[in-house]
């Protein structure tokens, strides 16, 4: 006789809820840490600055020295 507990509710498949669910959990957390301010080096502001500064010495607008001097000011 089976009885009704943990995995018969669904077809003996239960148990692959349960460990999807957690796995779910688990890399919920560990985006909300990636994704906090300071929590994984660089923050998104500085990435963003970077991009503009990269941008800027690709058009021209700054010389290799100054595009150094800047990158390093926001690897700091």
């Amino acid at each position: 006789m089976m009885g009704y507990g943990f995995g018969y509710g669904m077809g003996g498949f239960g148990w692959l809820f349960m460990i999807l669910f957690w796995v779910l959990v688990i890399v919920g957390i560990v985006a909300l840490v990636k994704w906090l301010p300071g929590a994984g080096g660089s923050t998104p502001s500085s990435n963003r600055a970077l991009k503009i500064l990269k941008e800027r010495y690709a058009r021209g607008e700054i010389d290799e020295e100054e595009f150094r001097k800047r990158a390093q000011d926001l690897k700091d």
